[in-house]
C-alpha cells in the first residue's frame, strides 16, 4: 500500500496494550478482556516459564497481569505474528516472535506509559477502515519500506518529546504533597503510606 504511517490512538483505560494489539490483529479496539484471559491462561499453563518474579497480581480484574514484554511475547505466539514495539524515548524497536518464523508483523508505539497502534493509511486523514495493520515479513526479516516510514514517525515523536520519561518525571502525592522523581519513588511511597493519588508536575 502507498500512503503514510499513522498513529491510531487507543483510549487510555489501563488496557491500551491489549486494545492496540486487538486493533492491529483484528481491527477491534475492545479485545482487552479476551486477551487478558489469553495471558492468564498462558501464565497459568507454564508456571516455570512465567514465575512469580515476572508476574504481578491485578486484583481489580483478578487476572494475572504480566510485564509488557511477557504479554507481547505471549500475544505474538497466540496470533502467530511478530509484534514490533517501538519506544519513542529511545527509538528502539523490540521485536517479539522474530525467532518463530512468522510471516507477518504488526507494529505498536510506546510512549513510556501508553501503547498506540501503527498502521499504513492512504492519507493522514483517511478513516481507520482503510488501515493496513498487518505486513508481510520478507526473507531478509524486514517488512520493506514501511519500516523506514515508521522509524521517521518514531524519531519525529522523540524530537517533539511525545514520551514520558518514567525514570525521571516528577510526581507529587495528592494526599501529603510530597514530591518524587520517577515512578520508583512514587511506588515506594504508595506502598508505605497507601496513598495512590499522584499528579505530574514540572
Amino acid at each position: 500500500m502507498d500512503g503514510v504511517v499513522v498513529r491510531r490512538v487507543i483510549p487510555s483505560d489501563n488496557s491500551c496494550l491489549f486494545n492496540a494489539v486487538g486493533y492491529l490483529m483484528e481491527h477491534d479496539q475492545h479485545k482487552a478482556p479476551e486477551l487478558r484471559q489469553v495471558i492468564a491462561v498462558a501464565v497459568a499453563s507454564d508456571p516455570v516459564k512465567y514465575n512469580e518474579a515476572l508476574v504481578m497480581r491485578n486484583d481489580e480484574n483478578q487476572h494475572c497481569y504480566c510485564l509488557g514484554a511477557i504479554e507481547l511475547s505471549i500475544l505474538s505466539e497466540y496470533y502467530g505474528r511478530e509484534i514490533a514495539a517501538y519506544d519513542i524515548q529511545t527509538t528502539r524497536c523490540d521485536l517479539y516472535g522474530q525467532s518463530k518464523g512468522y510471516g507477518e508483523r504488526v507494529m505498536l508505539l510506546y510512549d513510556g506509559l501508553h501503547y498506540d497502534a501503527l498502521a499504513m493509511s492512504p492519507s493522514d486523514n483517511a478513516p481507520p477502515d482503510f488501515d493496513q495493520t498487518v505486513f508481510t515479513v520478507n526473507s531478509d526479516g524486514t517488512i520493506g519500506p514501511v519500516e523506514g516510514l515508521v522509524l521517521n514517525l518514531v524519531k519525529d515523536a522523540q524530537r517533539k518529546r511525545r514520551f514520558t520519561d518514567t525514570a525521571n518525571f516528577t510526581l507529587r502525592c495528592g494526599v501529603c504533597q510530597i514530591g518524587f522523581v520517577g515512578s520508583k519513588e512514587a511506588v515506594q511511597h504508595a506502598q508505605a503510606t497507601g496513598h495512590i493519588n499522584f499528579q505530574e508536575y514540572n
